[in-house]
This record gives structure tokens, C-alpha cells and sequence, in this order.
């Protein structure tokens, strides 16, 4: 796995752009040269300038000619600005971004004697198209590193992306993978990652062999004739943190950054007479139907959400039609947003309570006083809603799903984040909590969940820090600290 043509990184000088952290020092010093390694650096610490420094490093070295990055498509376009702010200016490059760019500079592109990098989204490499330009890119090019950025997009080892990027691996010269919770429900979750790096690395070439090594499973009846295998529990961790260590750097920002520690607080509301008792009819129901073996996994989560939606306040009945219950939490967010001058930044799940927070921000405090990022959001438009919300005084609101707008985005102006929801992904919610908490953050940020009390909204909550406990033992650390309350 590691190539040490050169013995210490610090024995040439590398003109660093702008000045690195010692913790980022520290890793480019011990994955400079390693063909394959990981970056687990927490969000907010840096490791997208620290690739960038890598790439920079084998370029002057004449090793590399050519660079693939790939990204959730919220993220991928911002890894442009991030090459202008980290990469040598003697490092001459092209950039090209997957259908961003205009078709036409393909083949110019390609005949480039600058550093090639091609930016693609990971949604692009779920169909063939994307997997077969990736694939001739590479093959063209075989002096090449490949970044995959927020990798727990490749955690599932049956997903068409990860197939078509796993068999991408034999055109690949260098490989790293970036994210700051590589577990997000199991350790499990760390296989596919690891193999796209090197399948020798974790000792086993097939999932099923290294999920019997670090999971006891259960058998769990689904349907009339089907079954799953979960994990009842997890075993051999303190090995599998062992192997980590040797092709992975891991930090956390309360080691490296002088950053104040996350405040949390919870408001608390409560349902309305008739949302309670539509609520218990509807919790019933849902009952049933988990305990129903004949009816799909799929249907069952269906009850579920009607079940979390209820909680926010509204309700869709059989017909589809959105039913209204009552305004407990805009007036939990009211509340919030009235004890602070701060700059908030608002997380909603649902497009109906977006909507809803919209409508109530624009009767409030005027139509210009928030900026929304959304799937459809173009590029362009979303970075003039960041610029909008950091530096002008007059947008005092972000708004946005935290699945779309809580990847790669700076947000520092921003001391109150509030969860207006929650949903089950443990790595959604670090990443959207860290727009605020996170390198040029020169203030306190607190974070804020509405609770519908006795309710789905605690169960979330409590499911969060559950599999917060699992990241934390599974990457070696003796305590995650409460990230959630």
C-alpha cells in the first residue's frame, strides 16, 4: 500500500499557498506518498485543503498529471474555489466541471498539458454515462489520483454507485477518501470505503467475510417469505481501530481548533388536543403494521414519517391532502429568534414546513431578510445566497433542507442553528450543525431541536446518539462528546 520514494515529506520544501494548521502538517507528512489513505478529519479541520496540498506535493513531484474528484453534487462545484484558495499558483491547471462546463471544452480539456481535474458529482456515477467518462478519463490518463470526497456516499456495498466506482479502482494511481464520520450507522459502514482504497487493507476481499467478523447478525422476517440479517451487536472493534490507524488520519476540532464547545439547548412544545389524538390513532396504526411480517419494509417507514410529519404540524390524508394542526412550532422558532440578534441558520426536513418558515420569516421581518438553498438551486444562485447570508447584514436567515444545504457550505456568520426537525442520519446532522461550528467561527454557536414532546421527535433524538455512540467506539475515540441532548 505505501510507496515511500522520498523518506520524509519535509525533506523538500513545499510552497504551501496558504498556511496550514500543525494538524494538517501532520497529515500531508503521513499520506504524501501512501497510494492509498484517509482523511477522517471532522468538519471544519481542513481536509479538502489538505488533499489539495496532496495533490500540489505529487504534481511537483512529477507524479501525478491528472486529478478526479468526486463529490455530492451540493459540494462538488465548490471544490473549484477551494483549488483557487489551497493550490500553488505554480501549479498551472484546467478545471472541469461535469455537465457545468459547456460540452465543447471536453477535448480541449483533454488535451491540456496543465494539471487536469475533473469534478463530477457522485450522483453521476449511479448510471453508465457518468461510470464510462470517468472510466475513459482515467484510462487516458494513468498518472492520476482520485479523491472521493464525503465518502460514506460509497458505505453500501449493493448501490450502483458504488459497483461503478469500486471497479473504477484498477485505472487508479492514488486514492483518497474524505469525510469526518466514516460510521454513520455501523461499523459496517467503513467496508466499501476502505476497499475502494485498497481491498487488502481491512484483510478481507468479500463484505459478507468482514461483517462475520465484526457483527453477530440476526435473522429478521420481513414478509410471508422474506428475511433479513441486521447486526444484533459488534465485536473485534479494538482490531478494526487497530487497522484503521495505519492508512487513516483522524482528528476532531476540539483537538485542533480553537473553536468555543457547542452549546445545545431544547425547546420543548406540546400537540394540540386534536393533533394528540389524531396522533395516538396514527401511532396505532403504525404499530400494527411494523408488526405486520406481510407488509414491505418501505410501508412500514411510510407510517413513520406520517407519524414525524404530525409532529411538525401537518398531515397528509388519504387523498393526499395536507391537513394543518396548529402553529406550535413557528411559535417555538419566533421565540428563538427574538431572544438573539444572532444570524440563525433554520433546518427544516419537510418542504411544508420550509414553505411555512418562509411565509412566516417574510411576514415578519420582510422578504430580503432570509436566503432558502434547495435541490434545485442553481450554482451560481447558491453561492450568491451564501455570500448574501455572510456578509450582508440586512440577511439575517438561512433556510434549507439540511440533506441539500448541509454539505460543504461555510456559514459562519451564524451563532444559532435550529433544527426545526430532524431525521435519522447521523452524518446529516453533523455536517449541518458544522456550517456554523467550524474554522473562521470567532463566536459561540448554540444549537437548538423544537421537541414535540412524547412523540417520534425524541425517538429521532435519542436514535442520533445511539449511533453517535457507535461512530465514537468504532474510530478508537473514548468519548464522542454529546452532540446531541
Amino acid at each position: 500500500m505505501q510507496e515511500k520514494k522520498y523518506k520524509y515529506f519535509m525533506e523538500w520544501k513545499y510552497p504551501y499557498k496558504t498556511k496550514p494548521f500543525d494538524h494538517q502538517r501532520t497529515a500531508l507528512n503521513k499520506s504524501a506518498h501512501s497510494l492509498a489513505y484517509a482523511y477522517f478529519m471532522e468538519m471544519g479541520t481542513g481536509k479538502t485543503k489538505t488533499a489539495i496540498d496532496n495533490i500540489g506535493y505529487l504534481y511537483l513531484k512529477k507524479e501525478i498529471d491528472t486529478v478526479l474528484i468526486v463529490a455530492p453534487k451540493s459540494v462538488y462545484t465548490i471544490w473549484s474555489k477551494e483549488i483557487e484558495a489551497h493550490l500553488p499558483d505554480i501549479v498551472q491547471r484546467d478545471i472541469f466541471q461535469w455537465k457545468v462546463d459547456k460540452p465543447k471544452m471536453w477535448d480541449k480539456f483533454l488535451k491540456s498539458e496543465k494539471l487536469k481535474i475533473f469534478l463530477m458529482n457522485v450522483e453521476a456515477l449511479s448510471g453508465k454515462t457518468g461510470f464510462k467518462e470517468a472510466e475513459t478519463f482515467l484510462k487516458k490518463f494513468p498518472q492520476n489520483f482520485v479523491v472521493i470526497d464525503e465518502s460514506t456516499t460509497i458505505k453500501n456495498p449493493k448501490a450502483k454507485r458504488t459497483k461503478y466506482i469500486l471497479s473504477l479502482t484498477k485505472h487508479i494511481k492514488y486514492r483518497r477518501i474524505l469525510t469526518g464520520s466514516p460510521v454513520t450507522k455501523s461499523p459496517l459502514d467503513l467496508y466499501s470505503q476502505c476497499y475502494f482504497l485498497d481491498p487488502k487493507l481491512l484483510g478481507y476481499e468479500s463484505y459478507y467475510a468482514f461483517r462475520n467478523r465484526y457483527a453477530e447478525m440476526q435473522q429478521i422476517q420481513m414478509g410471508a417469505n422474506r428475511y433479513i440479517s441486521i447486526p444484533k451487536f459488534y465485536k473485534n472493534i479494538e482490531e478494526l481501530e487497530h487497522k484503521l490507524d495505519v492508512f487513516s488520519f483522524r482528528v476532531r476540532k476540539d483537538e485542533c481548533l480553537d473553536l468555543e464547545p457547542k452549546v445545545r439547548q431544547k425547546r420543548v412544545v406540546h400537540m394540540s388536543t386534536e393533533q394528540g389524538v389524531l396522533y395516538e390513532k396514527l401511532r396505532r396504526r403504525a404499530l400494527a403494521i411494523v408488526n405486520d411480517s406481510t407488509i414491505s419494509f418501505s410501508n412500514k417507514l411510510t407510517e413513520m414519517i406520517k407519524l414525524h410529519q404530525l409532529t411538525n404540524g401537518f398531515c397528509k390524508d388519504d387523498d393526499g391532502n395536507i391537513l394543518e394542526f396548529g402553529k406550535q412550532k413557528i411559535n417555538a422558532l419566533e421565540e428563538i429568534i427574538e431572544e438573539t440578534d444572532d444570524k440563525i441558520i433554520i433546518w427544516a426536513n419537510y418542504i411544508y414546513n420550509i414553505d411555512q418558515i418562509k411565509n412566516f420569516l417574510t411576514t415578519k421581518y420582510g422578504k430580503d431578510s432570509f436566503v432558502e438553498i434547495y435541490g434545485a438551486t442553481k450554482v451560481k444562485d447558491r453561492q450568491k445566497a451564501i455570500e448574501s447570508f455572510q456578509n450582508d447584514p440586512k440577511v439575517r436567515f438561512f433556510v434549507s433542507n439540511p440533506t441539500t444545504g448541509g454539505y460543504g457550505l461555510t456559514l459562519t456568520a451564524a451563532n444559532t442553528v435550529v433544527y426545526f426537525s430532524n431525521n435519522y442520519n447521523l452524518e446529516v446532522r453533523k455536517q449541518s450543525e458544522d456550517r456554523a461550528h467550524r474554522s473562521g467561527q470567532t463566536g459561540t454557536v448554540v444549537i437548538i431541536d423544537i421537541i414535540t414532546e412524547n412523540t417520534i421527535d425524541e425517538k429521532i433524538m435519542k436514535a442520533l446518539t445511539k449511533k453517535g455512540q457507535i461512530a465514537a467506539k468504532t474510530l478508537g475515540e473514548e468519548e464522542l462528546k454529546d452532540w446531541l441532548l
